[in-house]
C-alpha cells in the first residue's frame, strides 16, 4: 500500500501540494522528508507527537526522515498560532533545549542511522544581513507574504519584523535541504501551511520550477468535545518522564472517549487496519472493557517510553485498584502516587492514632483516629490496621522512604520521609 493511502485511511492529510506528483514519487523511491521543531521548551509534548509520529510511518516505509532542530529559527520565534510576539529565549537556554530534544528524538527514531537530525543554526547563522536580503529577501513579495494566515492573522494586533522575516527563514531551510540533505517533502502541522508553500516558491525560485519538492500538513486535531487535543487540568503531556510520568502518561492514554479513542488508534499506533477495525468493533459492543483504550496506552507507552515503561504503569494502576500496595517499589509509588495528598514526616516511630493525628494531619482528631482505625477503615502500606496501640514505623518499607495510608476504599495518602 501506498504510504498515502494509509495516511488517508488514518484521516491525517490535511493539504498537499500537489497530490498526484507526491503520491508517484513516494512510490518510486526511497525520499527524504522532514519535520522542523524549534527549541522553545525543553521536552517535546504529545502536541509536537503528532507530526513526527506520521514522519516515523515514513521511515517505516523505508523513507529517509531528516529532523529540523531550529536554533537558528527558534532564536527569533515562530508566529503560528500565537496572538502576541514571543518571549525571547537567551541563546544558553535555546542550546540547552537543542540537546534535551535531540536526546528524545534520537530515542524515537532510533539509534541505527536510518534518519538525520541538523540544525538549522548551522547555516543560517552563516548569513550575512547582505546576504540575506539580496539572496533571499529579492525573491519574496512582500504582498503575498502579508497574505499568508499566519501573517494576516496578526496584523491586527501587529507583528515584529523578526517573526515576518520567519517564514522566509523556514524556506531558506527547505532550500538548503533540497540541496544538501535531498530531501523533497516538508510535513507539518496544519499552520504550517504558509510556510512549507513559501518554501517550495523558493525552491523553485532557484532551482527552477521543475524541482520535485512537495508539501503536506495534518489536520488540528480536535476531540468529540470540540477542545483541543492534548491539553489536561494539569497542563500539558510532556514526552520527559521527569515532567510527565510514565504511570501518568499511560493514564492520559487508558483514560480517553470512546467517541475519540479509534482516532487516537490510527494516530499514534502502528496498529493495523485490521488491529483497528478489530477493536473499534469492541468499542461498539463491549465498551466497558475499554480494550481500545488499554491499547492505546500500551502502544504509545512503549513507543515514548518503552516496554519497561508499559509494565510498571500497569503494576501500579493494579496496586491503585485494588489496595494491594505493599508489592510496589519506591520508584513506582513516585509515579502513581506523584499527584496524590502528601505530607512530610520524620522516620521517628509513633502510635497510629497520633502520628496520623499529629504527624500527618490525614486524621482530623483522635477521636476519628480512633473510630476509623477500629472500623477497619485504615490501611498502612496496603495493610488492615484496627489496633489503636500499634506503632507506625516509617522505616518498615519501601526503603524508609514512603508510607502510604488509605482511608476508605479510595482516599489515598503519601507520607515522604524527610
Amino acid at each position: 500500500m501506498n504510504i498515502l493511502d494509509d495516511l488517508k485511511w488514518r484521516g491525517a492529510i490535511n493539504q498537499e501540494t500537489d497530490h498526484d506528483g507526491l503520491y508517484e514519487l513516494v512510490n518510486d523511491k526511497s525520499v527524504g522528508i522532514y519535520v522542523g521543531i524549534d527549541p522553545t521548551g525543553d521536552s517535546m509534548h504529545i502536541g509536537h507527537l503528532i507530526p513526527f509520529m506520521i514522519l516515523k510511518r515514513f521511515q517505516l516505509a523505508g523513507h529517509k526522515p531528516v529532523i529540523v532542530i531550529g536554533g537558528g529559527t527558534g532564536s527569533i520565534g515562530d508566529p503560528s498560532g500565537k496572538n502576541s510576539e514571543r518571549v525571547l529565549q537567551t541563546m544558553d537556554q535555546v542550546h540547552h533545549n537543542e540537546q534535551a530534544l535531540t536526546k528524545q528524538l534520537t530515542g524515537l527514531f532510533g539509534s541505527d542511522g536510518k534518519f538525520d537530525i541538523v540544525n538549522n543554526y548551522e547555516w543560517l547563522s552563516q548569513l550575512s544581513l547582505l546576504d540575506f536580503l539580496r539572496d533571499y529577501g529579492k525573491l519574496f513579495n512582500v504582498n503575498t507574504m502579508l497574505n499568508k494566515e499566519v501573517v494576516a492573522s496578526r496584523l491586527e494586533v501587529g507583528i515584529s519584523f523578526t517573526e515576518f522575516t520567519y517564514q522566509i527563514l523556514q524556506s531558506i531551510d527547505f532550500l538548503h535541504l533540497y540541496q544538501n540533505n535531498e530531501v523533497q517533502v516538508q510535513l507539518g502541522g496544519a499552520d504550517q501551511w504558509g510556510n512549507i508553500t513559501a518554501g517550495i516558491d523558493l525552491i523553485h525560485k532557484v532551482e527552477g520550477p521543475n524541482a520535485g519538492v512537495y508539501g503536506l500538513t495534518i489536520p488540528l486535531m480536535l476531540k468529540a468535545d470540540g477542545t483541543k487535543f492534548g491539553k489536561t487540568a494539569g497542563g500539558a503531556v510532556w514526552l520527559d518522564a521527569d515532567k510527565t510520568t510514565p504511570y501518568e502518561f499511560y493514564q492520559f492514554w487508558l483514560n480517553q472517549d470512546d467517541r475519540d479513542v479509534i482516532k487516537y488508534l490510527k494516530y499514534f499506533t502502528f496498529l493495523t487496519q485490521e488491529e483497528i477495525e478489530d477493536l473499534e468493533e469492541q468499542v461498539k459492543t463491549q465498551p466497558e472493557k475499554r480494550a481500545a483504550q488499554r491499547r492505546l496506552a500500551e502502544e504509545v507507552t512503549a513507543f515514548v517510553h518503552g516496554e519497561n515503561a508499559v509494565a510498571e504503569a500497569e503494576h501500579i494502576s493494579a496496586a491503585l485498584f485494588s489496595g494491594d500496595v505493599a508489592n510496589l517499589t519506591a520508584a513506582e509509588i513516585e509515579q502513581g502516587f506523584k499527584n496524590m495528598p502528601t505530607v512530610d514526616v520524620t522516620s521517628e516511630p509513633a502510635n497510629i492514632v497520633e502520628w496520623l493525628v499529629d504527624v500527618t494531619g490525614i486524621e482530623p482528631s483522635r477521636r476519628q483516629a480512633r473510630e476509623d482505625v477500629s472500623n477497619g477503615a485504615i490501611r498502612i502500606n496496603g495493610e488492615k490496621v484496627t489496633d489503636t496501640d500499634a506503632t507506625i514505623n516509617p522505616a518498615d518499607h519501601f526503603d524508609g522512604r514512603f508510607v502510604i495510608v488509605r482511608r476508605g476504599k479510595k482516599k489515598y495518602f503519601l507520607a515522604r520521609v524527610k
